[in-house]
């Protein structure tokens, strides 16, 4: 097939559908950069194992954030893209929908990649709904509200890790237990001030 105006293949009728695949490069390319930083000072700081393990664990945590954010970034374009074309426009429960689809087949999988990225997500959507319910309320400022929200969030928390710390995902059950019980214990001078134990 041959484009005598290219600028009516991006414009055109294959817009919509480009705007998937960019998309899916968008995610990608947003994926490999937030996650490489972050698991290259993570798995340096933490991991044990030779150079090449950790290399290793960097590109694969690196490949998966990105792939992930691809593919749900494809099933949600192409989701709400399906429901323009069926019902002439888009709804306001579309988002939601194709959000479910994508979260369910992409970020349902149990792994710490997802973990990590729909436990950041939830801080937002909290934070967010937080923000929805002032606004609602009619708080005339979010400074108002924050308090409140902030102390909500480490009175839980806290709570949780003193009586049912089991409950909390590992990361943080282990900054915490490094923060709050291994400041407990010390017998020296060089375990209270340069070595944890």
């Amino acid at each position: 097939m041959t484009v005598t105006n290219p600028a009516a293949l991006y414009g055109g009728a294959f817009h919509e559908l480009l705007t998937i695949v960019k998309g899916f490069r968008n995610g990608a390319v947003y994926g490999a950069k937030v996650r490489f930083p972050h698991a290259l000072v993570m798995t340096f700081l933490f991991r044990t194992g030779t150079l090449e393990s950790k290399i290793r664990a960097i590109l694969k945590a690196t490949y998966m954030h990105g792939r992930n954010l691809a593919l749900f970034v494809t099933i949600f374009k192409s989701l709400l893209l399906a429901f323009r074309l069926a019902r002439g426009r888009e709804r306001s429960l579309d988002a939601f929908i194709a959000g479910g689809v994508g979260g369910y087949m992409v970020f349902g999988i149990d792994n710490n990649i997802n973990h990590q990225i729909v436990l950041y997500l939830l801080a937002r959507v909290v934070l967010g709904s937080a923000k929805l319910v002032q606004e609602q309320v009619g708080f005339k400022t979010p400074r108002q509200a924050w308090p409140a929200f902030a102390s909500l969030v480490w009175a839980t928390v806290m709570w949780l890790f003193r009586h049912r710390s089991r409950h909390l995902q590992s990361s943080l059950r282990a900054s915490m237990q490094y923060l709050y019980n291994d400041s407990d214990k010390f017998h020296d001078l060089r375990t209270l001030l340069w070595h944890n134990r």
